[in-house]
């Protein structure tokens, strides 16, 4: 379906490759592009995080260890991200700015940069990953109607979402702020926007997984891309284009950022919804959701009924299909399409660098 545009060469002259197996690992690319931006974006949100504020809030968090509230998972994921993914939308921002530069020659004299990224630019990326992390926080509140005796005592769920409430307003609100003090209508409207997208896309999951007797969503991938788009990419796509505001970019180069952001970041779900179906483990009981890619392509080429019979054997039966293939095809079919994007930035280190993080998130073994 996607093969023809897979197999396209890339430009010459300079131009990126177009994707291939292989590239280096997600950790190496993430090492290296943070020694571009010239410090590790694991600290981006340190002011905030060590306020009096939120110090005082980690200390009523304490109280949830030893529950079973899926806030305590947030919280260690926060502090031990293995993977390097909870900051991953600040570094794009820092890449992004850095490789399209100053937008005018008077700018660069009126505005402190380091690194080549205007101030400005790093409070807009620090701002992103704090209403990712609010949102993520939020993302932890149980539905205390669904809870089981095995969840625990209840008066341990309500605290843990009374604290989930609590912090991911308290990021929420320290994101806002931040942004204001940018004094740039036009970013203040994208970043509202995307913020809009991310309670629309989660209000959409949400309401789809409480209804009963509904073991899947009966959607195509036109509709998964368009849910996505709103609940995963939204938010990088529109900081993107904000980064080129604030630098006095022209509308085409605005675009331009925004479409990096928008198929990189559908590249980032495709890739993390496949893993359940590529990794190479001993293990078959990994998780994996009935509306990720691979299971709404096989939905789609096998049909709404006969799909209904297999979902007890759900996971081989997808292996065996063509819905893993098919989602592997559009991962790239993304990746290369933000590799186009790219194209409009002179060659520089830190386009490399976003060129390495499309290769990473396409990298399938």
């Amino acid at each position: 379906m996607w093969g023809a545009l897979l197999r396209s060469g890339g430009r010459g002259g300079g131009g990126l490759r177009r994707l291939v197996s292989g590239g280096p690992p997600w950790s190496q690319v993430v090492s290296e592009a943070e020694k571009i931006v010239g410090y590790p974006t694991s600290f981006m949100s340190l002011r905030c995080l060590l306020s009096d504020e939120l110090s005082n809030i980690a200390m009523q968090v304490r109280k949830l260890v030893g529950t079973k509230h899926p806030l305590l998972d947030t919280a260690r994921r926060f502090v031990y991200d293995s993977r390097n993914n909870l900051q991953m939308r600040g570094l794009v921002i820092l890449l992004i700015s850095k490789a399209a530069g100053p937008g005018t020659e008077e700018l660069s004299f009126q505005h402190n940069m380091v690194s080549g990224i205007y101030s400005s630019q790093r409070s807009l990326a620090e701002i992103t990953e704090l209403i990712h992390t609010a949102f993520l926080v939020h993302r932890g509140i149980v539905n205390i109607g669904e809870l089981k005796s095995c969840d625990g005592p209840l008066k341990d769920m309500q605290f843990g979402n009374k604290m989930a409430v609590l912090s991911g307003d308290f990021l929420l609100a320290n994101a806002c702020t931040s942004l204001a003090q940018l004094q740039n209508t036009k970013v203040v409207e994208l970043i509202s926007s995307a913020i809009g997208d991310l309670v629309q896309g989660i209000y959409y999951e949400n309401s789809k997984s409480s209804e009963e007797n509904s073991l899947t969503d009966d959607i195509g991938i036109s509709t998964w891309k368009e849910q996505v788009f709103l609940s995963h990419s939204a938010l990088l796509a529109k900081s993107c284009q904000a980064a080129m505001e604030l630098a006095k970019h022209s509308a085409e180069i605005q675009d331009v950022a925004f479409q990096y952001g928008k198929h990189m970041s559908l590249s980032h779900k495709l890739h993390s919804d496949l893993q359940p179906f590529v990794k190479e483990t001993s293990s078959d009981t990994m998780a994996f959701s009935l509306n990720s890619a691979p299971a709404v392509l096989h939905q789609e080429f096998l049909g709404r009924e006969a799909w209904i019979k297999q979902i007890r054997e759900l996971q081989e039966a997808i292996k065996a299909g063509k819905g893993v293939t098919s989602a592997i095809d559009l991962c790239r079919c993304h990746g290369n399409r933000a590799l186009a994007a790219l194209e409009h930035f002179p060659p520089s280190d830190a386009r490399d660098a976003l060129a390495n993080i499309v290769y990473a998130v396409t990298r399938f073994p």
